[in-house]
Protein backbone atom coordinates (compact mmCIF):
# COMPACT_ATOMS: atom_id res chain seq x y z
CA UNK A 1 0.00 0.00 0.00
CA UNK A 2 1.28 3.26 -1.04
CA UNK A 3 2.39 5.47 2.33
CA UNK A 4 0.65 8.41 2.99
CA UNK A 5 2.08 11.70 2.43
CA UNK A 6 2.83 13.52 5.83
CA UNK A 7 4.09 17.11 6.22
CA UNK A 8 5.17 18.76 10.22
CA UNK A 9 3.07 21.87 11.06
CA UNK A 10 3.74 23.82 14.24
CA UNK A 11 1.37 23.49 17.12
CA UNK A 12 2.80 27.85 17.60
CA UNK A 13 1.94 29.25 14.60
CA UNK A 14 0.66 26.88 11.49
CA UNK A 15 4.26 27.29 9.75
CA UNK A 16 4.22 24.02 7.65
CA UNK A 17 7.60 22.07 6.71
CA UNK A 18 8.22 18.80 4.79
CA UNK A 19 10.36 17.65 6.93
CA UNK A 20 11.09 17.50 10.70
CA UNK A 21 13.01 20.62 12.30
CA UNK A 22 14.03 21.11 15.76
CA UNK A 23 13.04 24.88 15.35
CA UNK A 24 10.38 26.45 13.69
CA UNK A 25 11.76 28.75 10.82
CA UNK A 26 8.60 31.26 11.59
CA UNK A 27 8.06 31.40 15.08
CA UNK A 28 11.29 30.42 16.47
CA UNK A 29 9.86 28.29 19.07
CA UNK A 30 11.49 24.92 19.23
CA UNK A 31 10.17 21.28 19.30
CA UNK A 32 6.47 22.22 18.05
CA UNK A 33 6.89 20.49 14.45
CA UNK A 34 4.25 17.65 14.75
CA UNK A 35 3.24 15.56 12.10
CA UNK A 36 0.22 16.02 10.13
CA UNK A 37 -1.35 14.64 7.25
CA UNK A 38 -0.86 16.66 3.67
CA UNK A 39 -4.07 16.16 2.67
CA UNK A 40 -6.73 16.88 5.30
CA UNK A 41 -9.22 14.31 4.96
CA UNK A 42 -7.17 12.24 2.45
CA UNK A 43 -6.54 8.22 3.41
CA UNK A 44 -3.81 5.89 2.81
CA UNK A 45 -4.04 4.81 -0.96
CA UNK A 46 -6.66 7.36 -2.10
CA UNK A 47 -6.52 11.02 -3.72
CA UNK A 48 -7.41 14.31 -2.77
CA UNK A 49 -10.65 14.32 -0.80
CA UNK A 50 -12.83 17.31 -0.28
CA UNK A 51 -13.14 18.17 3.57
CA UNK A 52 -15.40 20.10 5.73
CA UNK A 53 -14.39 24.23 5.62
CA UNK A 54 -15.43 24.48 9.39
CA UNK A 55 -11.51 22.25 10.20
CA UNK A 56 -9.22 24.66 8.29
CA UNK A 57 -6.99 25.91 10.83
CA UNK A 58 -7.88 29.71 10.77
CA UNK A 59 -4.12 30.39 11.52
CA UNK A 60 -3.64 29.92 7.84
CA UNK A 61 -4.96 33.31 6.94
CA UNK A 62 -3.17 35.16 9.45
CA UNK A 63 -1.11 38.27 7.96
CA UNK A 64 2.46 39.31 8.30
CA UNK A 65 3.39 42.41 8.87
CA UNK A 66 5.81 44.31 6.34
CA UNK A 67 6.97 46.85 9.41
CA UNK A 68 5.79 49.36 6.57
CA UNK A 69 2.68 50.95 7.46
CA UNK A 70 1.62 51.85 3.90
CA UNK A 71 2.72 49.19 2.30
CA UNK A 72 0.62 46.96 4.87
CA UNK A 73 -2.52 49.33 3.99
CA UNK A 74 -2.37 48.89 0.54
CA UNK A 75 -1.90 44.91 0.81
CA UNK A 76 -4.88 44.74 3.03
CA UNK A 77 -3.57 44.76 6.68
CA UNK A 78 -0.60 43.16 5.69
CA UNK A 79 0.93 39.62 4.18
CA UNK A 80 -0.44 36.96 3.56
CA UNK A 81 1.15 33.62 3.50
CA UNK A 82 1.24 31.58 0.61
CA UNK A 83 0.51 34.53 -1.18
CA UNK A 84 2.72 35.94 -4.34
CA UNK A 85 3.04 40.09 -4.53
CA UNK A 86 3.74 41.32 -8.24
CA UNK A 87 5.48 44.88 -7.98
CA UNK A 88 6.22 46.97 -11.09
CA UNK A 89 7.38 50.19 -11.57
CA UNK A 90 9.74 52.52 -13.47
CA UNK A 91 13.51 52.53 -13.60
CA UNK A 92 14.88 54.39 -10.71
CA UNK A 93 11.47 54.77 -8.78
CA UNK A 94 12.66 52.69 -5.84
CA UNK A 95 11.05 49.28 -6.60
CA UNK A 96 14.84 47.53 -5.29
CA UNK A 97 14.75 49.77 -2.23
CA UNK A 98 10.86 49.45 -0.41
CA UNK A 99 11.95 45.34 -1.13
CA UNK A 100 14.83 45.83 0.54
CA UNK A 101 13.70 48.03 3.43
CA UNK A 102 10.36 45.30 3.26
CA UNK A 103 13.01 42.56 3.37
CA UNK A 104 14.75 43.98 7.30
CA UNK A 105 11.57 44.75 8.65
CA UNK A 106 9.22 42.20 8.19
CA UNK A 107 7.68 41.58 11.45
CA UNK A 108 8.54 37.35 11.25
CA UNK A 109 11.15 35.61 12.89
CA UNK A 110 12.34 33.20 9.93
CA UNK A 111 14.69 33.58 7.15
CA UNK A 112 14.44 36.21 4.81
CA UNK A 113 15.59 35.38 1.72
CA UNK A 114 16.68 38.22 -1.41
CA UNK A 115 17.17 37.26 -5.00
CA UNK A 116 19.07 39.73 -7.03
CA UNK A 117 19.44 39.11 -10.32
CA UNK A 118 20.47 42.48 -11.52
CA UNK A 119 22.97 43.78 -8.52
CA UNK A 120 25.60 42.46 -7.24
CA UNK A 121 25.93 41.31 -3.23
CA UNK A 122 28.25 43.98 -2.65
CA UNK A 123 25.97 46.80 -4.51
CA UNK A 124 22.73 45.39 -2.22
CA UNK A 125 25.00 45.30 0.94
CA UNK A 126 25.56 49.37 -0.02
CA UNK A 127 22.21 50.35 -0.35
CA UNK A 128 21.58 48.50 3.05
CA UNK A 129 23.97 50.73 4.81
CA UNK A 130 22.60 53.75 3.26
CA UNK A 131 19.38 53.05 4.32
CA UNK A 132 20.58 52.58 7.56
CA UNK A 133 19.73 48.95 7.75
CA UNK A 134 22.81 47.44 9.47
CA UNK A 135 21.18 46.06 12.56
CA UNK A 136 18.58 44.10 10.60
CA UNK A 137 20.41 42.08 8.34
CA UNK A 138 21.15 38.95 9.95
CA UNK A 139 18.13 37.26 9.17
CA UNK A 140 18.34 38.34 5.57
CA UNK A 141 20.29 35.55 3.00
CA UNK A 142 21.11 37.13 -0.36
CA UNK A 143 21.24 34.91 -3.78
CA UNK A 144 22.60 36.89 -6.77
CA UNK A 145 21.85 34.83 -9.81
CA UNK A 146 19.27 34.78 -12.53
CA UNK A 147 19.61 30.92 -12.88
CA UNK A 148 16.23 29.08 -11.59
CA UNK A 149 17.65 25.75 -11.01
CA UNK A 150 20.10 27.85 -8.84
CA UNK A 151 17.34 29.46 -7.33
CA UNK A 152 15.59 26.08 -6.17
CA UNK A 153 18.68 24.59 -4.93
CA UNK A 154 18.86 28.22 -2.35
CA UNK A 155 14.95 27.79 -1.48
CA UNK A 156 15.18 24.48 -0.51
CA UNK A 157 17.93 24.86 1.27
CA UNK A 158 17.74 28.46 3.16
CA UNK A 159 13.71 27.78 4.23
CA UNK A 160 12.58 31.64 3.69
CA UNK A 161 9.12 32.35 4.97
CA UNK A 162 9.76 35.05 2.94
CA UNK A 163 11.13 35.56 -0.60
CA UNK A 164 12.34 39.06 -2.19
CA UNK A 165 12.93 38.55 -6.20
CA UNK A 166 14.85 41.80 -8.37
CA UNK A 167 13.86 41.19 -10.89
CA UNK A 168 11.24 38.98 -12.93
CA UNK A 169 13.05 39.39 -16.19
CA UNK A 170 16.63 38.45 -15.21
CA UNK A 171 15.36 34.65 -14.29
CA UNK A 172 15.69 32.23 -16.47
CA UNK A 173 15.71 28.08 -16.67
CA UNK A 174 17.53 25.93 -19.37
CA UNK A 175 13.46 23.92 -19.78
CA UNK A 176 12.05 26.96 -20.79
CA UNK A 177 14.50 27.98 -23.54
CA UNK A 178 18.20 29.33 -24.09
CA UNK A 179 17.08 33.18 -23.84
CA UNK A 180 16.40 35.15 -20.35
CA UNK A 181 13.20 37.54 -20.34
CA UNK A 182 11.28 35.68 -22.84
CA UNK A 183 7.41 35.18 -22.29
CA UNK A 184 7.69 31.20 -21.87
CA UNK A 185 11.00 31.68 -19.48
CA UNK A 186 8.65 34.63 -17.85
CA UNK A 187 6.03 32.37 -17.05
CA UNK A 188 7.62 29.31 -16.43
CA UNK A 189 9.82 30.75 -13.65
CA UNK A 190 7.28 32.79 -11.94
CA UNK A 191 4.76 29.78 -12.12
CA UNK A 192 7.72 27.72 -10.31
CA UNK A 193 8.61 30.38 -7.70
CA UNK A 194 4.55 30.85 -6.90
CA UNK A 195 3.44 27.42 -6.59
CA UNK A 196 7.27 27.09 -3.90
CA UNK A 197 6.45 29.56 -1.69
CA UNK A 198 2.28 28.28 -1.76
CA UNK A 199 3.85 24.60 -0.80
CA UNK A 200 6.30 25.81 1.69
CA UNK A 201 4.07 28.08 3.92
CA UNK A 202 6.16 31.24 2.40
CA UNK A 203 5.42 34.39 0.68
CA UNK A 204 6.91 35.99 -2.24
CA UNK A 205 7.44 39.59 -3.41
CA UNK A 206 8.58 39.65 -7.17
CA UNK A 207 9.41 42.98 -9.07
CA UNK A 208 8.62 43.42 -12.35
CA UNK A 209 9.64 46.05 -15.26
CA UNK A 210 7.31 48.35 -17.23
CA UNK A 211 6.88 49.21 -20.48
CA UNK A 212 6.82 52.46 -22.36
CA UNK A 213 3.16 52.54 -21.40
CA UNK A 214 3.54 52.43 -17.80
CA UNK A 215 2.63 48.06 -17.66
CA UNK A 216 3.86 45.51 -16.35
CA UNK A 217 6.37 44.18 -18.65
CA UNK A 218 5.77 40.40 -20.28
CA UNK A 219 2.70 37.84 -20.34
CA UNK A 220 -0.33 38.63 -18.91
CA UNK A 221 -0.78 35.34 -17.46
CA UNK A 222 2.29 36.35 -14.80
CA UNK A 223 -0.71 38.78 -13.27
CA UNK A 224 -3.36 35.70 -13.22
CA UNK A 225 -0.65 33.64 -11.42
CA UNK A 226 -0.57 35.71 -8.29
CA UNK A 227 -2.11 37.26 -5.83
CA UNK A 228 -1.59 40.73 -5.67
CA UNK A 229 -0.13 43.13 -8.77
CA UNK A 230 1.16 46.79 -7.20
CA UNK A 231 2.00 49.89 -9.02
CA UNK A 232 4.62 51.97 -7.65
CA UNK A 233 4.32 55.35 -8.93
CA UNK A 234 5.99 58.82 -8.71
CA UNK A 235 4.65 62.10 -8.52
CA UNK A 236 5.76 65.28 -10.64
CA UNK A 237 5.81 66.27 -14.20
CA UNK A 238 7.47 63.26 -16.05
CA UNK A 239 7.88 61.60 -12.85
CA UNK A 240 10.64 63.74 -11.26
CA UNK A 241 8.99 64.03 -7.50
CA UNK A 242 10.27 62.58 -4.41
CA UNK A 243 6.56 61.41 -3.48
CA UNK A 244 5.80 58.44 -4.54
CA UNK A 245 2.28 56.23 -4.62
CA UNK A 246 1.55 52.65 -4.53
CA UNK A 247 -1.27 51.67 -5.81
CA UNK A 248 -3.19 47.37 -6.13
CA UNK A 249 -4.89 46.30 -9.30
CA UNK A 250 -5.46 43.31 -7.91
CA UNK A 251 -5.68 42.02 -4.59
CA UNK A 252 -7.48 39.24 -3.92
CA UNK A 253 -7.34 39.45 -0.16
CA UNK A 254 -8.16 43.40 0.25
CA UNK A 255 -9.37 46.54 -1.69
CA UNK A 256 -7.86 47.89 -4.45
CA UNK A 257 -8.91 51.23 -3.50
CA UNK A 258 -6.18 52.07 -1.11
CA UNK A 259 -3.37 54.10 -1.76
CA UNK A 260 0.19 53.81 0.17
CA UNK A 261 2.07 57.49 0.13
CA UNK A 262 5.66 57.68 0.50
CA UNK A 263 8.64 60.09 0.70
CA UNK A 264 12.13 59.22 -0.96
CA UNK A 265 14.92 60.53 0.84
CA UNK A 266 18.56 59.78 1.43
CA UNK A 267 17.27 57.09 4.18
CA UNK A 268 15.02 55.42 1.78
CA UNK A 269 11.47 55.28 1.43
CA UNK A 270 9.67 56.97 4.72
CA UNK A 271 6.26 57.20 5.60
CA UNK A 272 3.99 60.47 5.16
CA UNK A 273 2.89 60.96 8.71
CA UNK A 274 0.14 63.84 7.19
CA UNK A 275 -0.42 62.99 3.34
CA UNK A 276 -3.73 65.98 3.57
CA UNK A 277 -1.05 68.51 3.94
CA UNK A 278 1.40 67.22 1.21
CA UNK A 279 -1.28 68.39 -1.61
CA UNK A 280 -2.28 71.43 0.44
CA UNK A 281 -0.29 74.62 -1.29
CA UNK A 282 0.33 76.88 1.66
CA UNK A 283 -0.35 80.80 0.71
CA UNK A 284 -0.32 84.27 2.28
CA UNK A 285 -3.22 86.72 0.98
CA UNK A 286 -5.51 85.89 -1.36
CA UNK A 287 -6.64 82.51 -3.25
CA UNK A 288 -5.74 83.31 -7.10
CA UNK A 289 -8.73 82.02 -9.28
CA UNK A 290 -8.83 78.28 -10.72
CA UNK A 291 -8.01 77.02 -7.54
CA UNK A 292 -10.24 74.71 -5.50
CA UNK A 293 -9.86 72.45 -2.66
CA UNK A 294 -11.22 68.96 -2.99
CA UNK A 295 -12.23 66.54 -0.06
CA UNK A 296 -11.39 63.42 -1.97
CA UNK A 297 -11.48 59.90 -0.60
CA UNK A 298 -8.69 57.51 -1.37
CA UNK A 299 -9.17 53.97 0.46
CA UNK A 300 -10.36 54.32 4.06
CA UNK A 301 -8.72 57.80 4.38
CA UNK A 302 -9.63 61.03 3.46
CA UNK A 303 -7.46 63.93 1.51
CA UNK A 304 -7.64 67.42 0.70
CA UNK A 305 -6.53 67.80 -2.98
CA UNK A 306 -5.75 71.33 -4.18
CA UNK A 307 -7.10 71.70 -8.28
CA UNK A 308 -5.73 73.64 -9.73
CA UNK A 309 -7.39 75.16 -13.80
CA UNK A 310 -6.52 77.62 -16.05
CA UNK A 311 -8.18 78.43 -19.27
CA UNK A 312 -7.11 80.13 -22.11
CA UNK A 313 -8.00 81.53 -25.26
CA UNK A 314 -7.97 78.20 -27.80
CA UNK A 315 -4.87 78.34 -30.51
CA UNK A 316 -7.10 76.62 -33.19
CA UNK A 317 -10.47 76.03 -34.23
CA UNK A 318 -11.01 72.99 -31.48
CA UNK A 319 -10.01 73.51 -27.82
CA UNK A 320 -8.29 70.81 -26.40
CA UNK A 321 -7.83 69.39 -22.58
CA UNK A 322 -4.38 69.08 -20.98
CA UNK A 323 -5.00 67.27 -18.04
CA UNK A 324 -2.24 64.46 -16.20
CA UNK A 325 -3.85 63.78 -12.72
CA UNK A 326 -7.66 63.66 -13.58
CA UNK A 327 -9.50 62.18 -16.85
CA UNK A 328 -9.87 64.25 -19.52
CA UNK A 329 -13.29 63.06 -20.31
CA UNK A 330 -14.09 64.11 -16.90
CA UNK A 331 -12.61 67.51 -17.62
CA UNK A 332 -14.74 67.33 -20.56
CA UNK A 333 -17.66 66.20 -19.21
CA UNK A 334 -17.45 69.22 -16.28
CA UNK A 335 -16.87 72.13 -18.75
CA UNK A 336 -20.19 70.90 -20.93
CA UNK A 337 -21.97 70.75 -17.78
CA UNK A 338 -20.57 74.47 -17.11
CA UNK A 339 -21.54 75.54 -20.80
CA UNK A 340 -24.91 73.89 -20.76
CA UNK A 341 -26.28 74.90 -17.58
CA UNK A 342 -24.33 78.31 -16.24
CA UNK A 343 -24.30 79.92 -20.00
CA UNK A 344 -20.40 79.95 -19.09
CA UNK A 345 -18.30 79.76 -22.94
CA UNK A 346 -15.26 77.02 -22.39
CA UNK A 347 -15.61 75.89 -26.09
CA UNK A 348 -13.17 77.96 -27.22
CA UNK A 349 -10.76 77.73 -24.33
CA UNK A 350 -7.72 75.39 -23.87
CA UNK A 351 -8.23 73.67 -20.49
CA UNK A 352 -5.39 72.87 -18.65
CA UNK A 353 -6.14 71.21 -14.90
CA UNK A 354 -3.62 70.00 -12.63
CA UNK A 355 -3.21 68.62 -8.96
CA UNK A 356 -1.11 69.61 -6.46
CA UNK A 357 1.50 66.71 -5.50
CA UNK A 358 1.07 65.06 -8.44
CA UNK A 359 -1.35 62.61 -7.44
CA UNK A 360 -4.19 60.83 -9.86
CA UNK A 361 -7.76 61.81 -8.45
CA UNK A 362 -10.06 58.81 -9.85
CA UNK A 363 -12.83 59.84 -7.27
CA UNK A 364 -16.27 61.11 -8.56
CA UNK A 365 -16.06 63.85 -5.04
CA UNK A 366 -13.88 65.82 -7.17
CA UNK A 367 -16.03 66.69 -9.99
CA UNK A 368 -17.82 69.55 -8.39
CA UNK A 369 -14.46 71.07 -6.81
CA UNK A 370 -13.02 70.52 -10.65
CA UNK A 371 -16.48 72.56 -11.74
CA UNK A 372 -15.76 75.37 -9.43
CA UNK A 373 -12.15 75.43 -10.62
CA UNK A 374 -13.17 75.90 -14.30
CA UNK A 375 -15.41 78.53 -13.41
CA UNK A 376 -13.14 80.31 -11.39
CA UNK A 377 -10.25 80.06 -14.05
CA UNK A 378 -12.39 81.43 -16.97
CA UNK A 379 -14.08 84.21 -15.00
CA UNK A 380 -11.08 85.49 -12.44
CA UNK A 381 -13.31 85.25 -9.43
CA UNK A 382 -12.04 83.73 -6.52
CA UNK A 383 -12.86 80.86 -4.05
CA UNK A 384 -13.43 81.38 -0.55
CA UNK A 385 -9.92 80.62 1.18
CA UNK A 386 -10.76 77.54 3.60
CA UNK A 387 -13.38 75.93 1.61
CA UNK A 388 -13.27 72.69 0.95
CA UNK A 389 -15.46 70.73 -2.03
CA UNK A 390 -17.41 67.66 -2.26
CA UNK A 391 -19.77 66.58 -4.43
CA UNK A 392 -20.60 63.92 -7.73
CA UNK A 393 -21.63 65.99 -10.93
CA UNK A 394 -24.59 65.00 -13.49
CA UNK A 395 -24.94 65.84 -16.95
CA UNK A 396 -27.97 67.12 -16.04
CA UNK A 397 -26.60 70.06 -13.95
CA UNK A 398 -27.35 68.08 -10.62
CA UNK A 399 -24.86 67.52 -7.44
CA UNK A 400 -25.28 63.91 -6.25
CA UNK A 401 -24.58 63.12 -2.64
CA UNK A 402 -21.45 61.34 -2.13
CA UNK A 403 -20.70 58.97 0.67
CA UNK A 404 -18.71 59.53 4.08
CA UNK A 405 -20.21 62.85 3.97
CA UNK A 406 -19.34 63.49 7.50
CA UNK A 407 -15.61 61.52 7.19
CA UNK A 408 -14.64 64.38 5.16
CA UNK A 409 -16.45 67.12 6.68
CA UNK A 410 -14.23 65.73 10.26
CA UNK A 411 -11.32 65.91 8.12
CA UNK A 412 -11.69 68.81 6.62
CA UNK A 413 -12.51 70.46 9.89
CA UNK A 414 -9.43 69.49 11.29
CA UNK A 415 -6.89 71.53 9.07
CA UNK A 416 -9.36 74.59 9.68
CA UNK A 417 -11.78 73.81 6.62
CA UNK A 418 -15.44 74.21 6.39
CA UNK A 419 -16.82 71.19 3.90
CA UNK A 420 -19.09 72.60 0.93
CA UNK A 421 -21.54 70.89 -1.36
CA UNK A 422 -25.09 71.89 -3.15
CA UNK A 423 -27.81 70.62 -4.80
CA UNK A 424 -26.59 71.97 -8.44
CA UNK A 425 -24.46 73.68 -10.41
CA UNK A 426 -26.34 76.94 -10.15
CA UNK A 427 -26.72 76.75 -6.02
CA UNK A 428 -22.94 75.91 -6.14
CA UNK A 429 -22.18 78.70 -7.88
CA UNK A 430 -24.23 81.45 -5.88
CA UNK A 431 -22.83 79.87 -2.77
CA UNK A 432 -19.17 79.95 -3.97
CA UNK A 433 -19.06 83.20 -6.04
CA UNK A 434 -21.36 85.59 -3.91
Amino acid sequence: MKKEKVLYRCSSCGHEEPKWLGKCPECGEWNTLMEAAAVPGARPGQGPRSFPLSSVDPQEGKRVGSGLAELDRVLGGGLMKRSAVLLGGEPGIGKSTLLLQAAASAETRGRVLYISGEESAGQVRMRADRLGLRDNLERIEICCTGRLDDVTVVLDSVKPVLVMVDSAQTLHSDAAGPAPGTVNQMKFCAYELVSWVKEHDAALFLAAHVTKDGVISGPKTIEHLVDTVLYFEQSGEGGTGDCRFLRAVKNRFGSVDEVGIFMMGEQGLSVVADPSLLFLVRREGAIPPGIATAAVLEGSRTLLVEIQALTVPAKGSISRVFSGSIDSARVSRAAAALEKHLSLRLSDQDLYVNVAGGIRINEVGAELALAASLYSARTGMPIPAKTAIAGELSLAGEVLPVRRLGVREKTAAGLGFSLFTAKDLKSAVAGLFR
